[in-house]
């Protein structure tokens, strides 16, 4: 059996910011914009009880694609992402072995409406406690 030639690596979400674009820039003066985006996805139980589980993804844009999410995007907005899986390794400062996994955006569009920032929106919150993982030991 022929073995495949290529193999894809695609992503496409549909999502609402967790918050605000982090931008920061590399040595060579590369602008790289780091922003949370929640999926939620709706089941119904054994019992027939409504339920929602949110998953919490990491989106990396480069250079004018993190300009314009400095300047356009915001915490709430419905966007549309295409991109791809990249995991990276690194030691942190204890000498652990750490990985962390991105999407590394193509494509961002906005989709239109905002969720406000208040409690009673229905843009999921974001827990912070599981996305720590040591961004700032990330070297480059």
């Amino acid at each position: 059996m022929a073995r495949p030639k290529g193999s894809i690596n695609k992503v496409i979400l549909v999502g609402y910011l967790g918050r605000d674009p982090e931008v920061r820039y590399t040595p060579n003066g590369d602008a790289v914009a780091d922003v949370s985006l929640a999926t939620t996805e709706y089941y119904k139980d054994k019992k027939g009880d409504r339920n929602e589980k949110t998953e919490w993804h990491n989106l990396v844009m480069w250079r004018t694609q993190a300009e314009f999410a400095k300047e356009w995007l915001k915490k709430g907005q419905l966007v549309y992402v295409d991109g791809r899986l990249q995991t990276r390794q690194w030691e942190d400062k204890e000498g652990q072995k750490r990985s962390k996994t991105d999407i590394q955006v193509d494509q961002i569009t906005v989709l239109g409406g905002f969720v406000g920032r208040n409690k009673s929106d229905n843009a999921p919150e974001k827990d912070d406690s599981a996305a720590k993982t040591g961004d700032e030991e990330i070297p480059f």
